[in-house]
């Protein structure tokens, strides 16, 4: 059976920083590109990043880009995301994601398995 547990959500202030963690279970992490995903309040799920399955490779939007780093431990079954200079239109419920591919995927349908989310929450 397939999990991922995403840990590291929380309150900051503005310009503030949190480091998501998502651990894998039940699958050659090693296998899989991974993605981060959020979702605010009546918004539709959108791509935060996501890290090809060596790590090699590594996808950022422009709205998290310079401020958002991806990262892979396949040792640990790990995948983190270091969020610096938050700012409150980042506050969503964050998702990772696994995809059974040799490419970084940016679409949620290419994705095989979800995690349940964690909150991030930013004030102003």
């Amino acid at each position: 059976q397939v999990q991922l547990v995403e840990s590291g959500g929380g309150l900051v202030q503005a310009g503030g920083s949190l480091r998501l963690s998502c651990a894998a279970s039940g699958l050659t992490f090693s296998l899989y590109a991974m993605g981060w995903f959020r979702q605010a309040p009546g918004k539709e799920r959108e791509l935060v990043t996501a890290i090809s399955y060596s790590g090699g490779s590594t996808y950022y939007p422009d709205s998290v880009k310079g401020r958002f780093t991806i990262s892979r431990d396949n040792a640990k079954n790990t995948v983190y995301l270091q969020m610096t200079n938050l700012k409150p239109e980042d506050t969503a419920v964050y998702y990772c994601a696994a995809d059974r591919s040799i490419r970084i995927s940016i679409f949620a349908h290419q994705y095989d398995y979800w995690g349940q989310g964690t909150q991030v929450t930013v004030s102003s």
